[in-house]
């Protein structure tokens, strides 16, 4: 979880373990120090990214001050750690195969097989780059039998590499939950091939959506205008920067039963890099490249000014519905949970502390988890999503511990009152469109 509004959902077990490295720097004012590293590794990707294919700094300054502001890689970045996560290692695979193509480099392909292995280990969608790494042997400088099985060989090694990683995940007793997880997220062939354009069609709506609020609509105009901008100049380049970006929105899009925004943070480095190629291009028009700085900041002032309310104001930010819903109004919004767990610290001076969860995972249960690791004597159990008593656990811990529940008012389905529970504090969550809102209820457990 990075902070906000929103915790995530269960993270990989190294990305859990960094995040609680980075909670130890709270008292050292860096709270988010973690995602800020994430979305720098991937800004950087970004820049040397479009330097390496289109050999133009003034298009690399141009393409990393974009991506250090789109909408898209700010908001998640702040608000989805493992997505970050995903794009900046998918985003330096990209750059590691690329070079090895280039330079023949068996140490960067090996790099490029760490990359892809740990964005693996991550998220389920880095499977995409085996599809869409080969591509690269557009860019092999010369076609010849040697330098084709060279390649070839680089990228033999680049996947043994990340199937060598991802398969330490095996020597954990619940290896067959991340199967079953990714069959909750996608529908079976045989379901796609029965319905072929539901949900492919409201999904490539949905997407398009997702890029205009995000990437701005002039920033998708541009976008769009990058895979066709320059003709036959560079026709690969920009062949292979759509494909990474619009073939894993379209195979989504066919086949996801779920659909937010977040899927698709990792297509949005090759986006921002046709941005950047669009504007060059546009620029190149006039002197000293007017029309390029001109359209940079139409792109770039909109988008300043989304990435302030995301942080100061994220209640007047505009969203599409499903994304406002889940990260500012619904019980995945996570107001309240930081102040939450820093009156538990202070509870947990005065002796054992022990903690009810709505849920088993996600918000609020993994946050507080996150939040409290270094805590000793806090414990963080989970009692389901529909709460009309106090759990028994709970109850029979009241002897030795400071018991508390932490639940969201629509799962509370009893008088607190009546069943013993004091209300410390609550937290109100953003307005719903019909005037209702959520609360981030934080009670004590009383004995009777």
């Amino acid at each position: 979880m990075c902070a906000g509004p929103r915790s995530c959902a269960p993270n990989p077990p190294y990305v859990s373990c960094l995040s609680r490295t980075a909670n130890s720097l709270y008292s050292c004012g860096s709270p988010f120090l973690f995602c800020a590293l994430a979305g720098l590794g991937t800004v950087i990707g970004i820049g040397l990214a479009s330097y390496f294919l289109f050999s133009n700094i003034r298009l690399s300054i141009l393409t990393t001050l974009l991506a250090a502001v789109l909408p898209y890689l700010v908001f998640f970045d702040r608000m989805a750690l493992a997505d970050s996560l995903l794009a900046m290692f998918l985003v330096w695979t990209f750059n590691f195969s690329y070079l090895s193509f280039i330079h023949r480099r068996l140490d960067l392909a090996m790099f490029a097989g760490f990359a892809l292995g740990f964005a693996w280990l991550t998220k389920s969608p880095a499977i995409f780059a085996f599809f869409l790494l080969p591509l690269n042997f557009l860019f092999i400088p010369k076609y010849s039998a040697k330098n084709i099985l060279i390649s070839s060989f680089y990228f033999l090694v680049s996947v043994a590499i990340a199937f060598g990683m991802y398969n330490i995940l095996r020597l954990g007793p619940e290896f067959h939950q991340i199967a079953l997880r990714n069959a909750d997220y996608v529908f079976p062939l045989a379901e796609i091939l029965r319905h072929l354009l539901d949900p492919l069609l409201p999904h490539l709506k949905d997407s398009f959506l997702f890029f205009a609020y995000f990437l701005t609509p002039l920033g998708l105009l541009a976008a769009i205008t990058g895979i066709l901008a320059g003709g036959r100049s560079r026709w690969r380049t920009r062949l292979v920067l759509a494909a990474w970006w619009l073939g894993p929105v379209l195979v989504q899009s066919a086949i996801a039963r779920a659909f937010t925004a977040r899927y698709l943070l990792f297509t949005v480095p090759f986006a921002a890099i046709l941005i950047g190629h669009a504007l060059e291009h546009i620029g190149q028009r006039t002197q000293k490249h007017f029309l390029s700085m001109a359209a940079a900041g139409l792109i770039i002032l909109p988008a300043l000014a989304m990435d302030y309310l995301a942080v100061a104001r994220p209640e007047s930010l505009p969203l599409p519905r499903i994304e406002r819903s889940g990260y500012l109004e619904d019980w995945t919004a996570g107001y309240g949970l930081r102040d939450v767990a820093q009156r538990l610290r202070q509870y947990a001076a005065a002796g054992p502390v022990l903690v009810g969860s709505e849920g088993f995972f996600g918000t609020p249960f993994n946050a507080l988890q996150l939040y409290l690791n270094d805590v000793s004597n806090v414990r963080v159990i989970g009692v389901g999503v529909w709460i009309d008593s106090v759990h028994e656990k709970l109850k029979n811990s009241l002897a030795d511990n400071q018991v508390f529940l932490v639940v969201n008012s629509t799962r509370l389905h009893a008088d607190p009152d009546q069943i013993g529970l004091k209300l410390i504090v609550s937290y109100p969550k953003a307005y719903r469109p019909d005037g209702t809102r959520e609360y981030l209820l934080f009670f004590q457990v009383l004995s009777k």
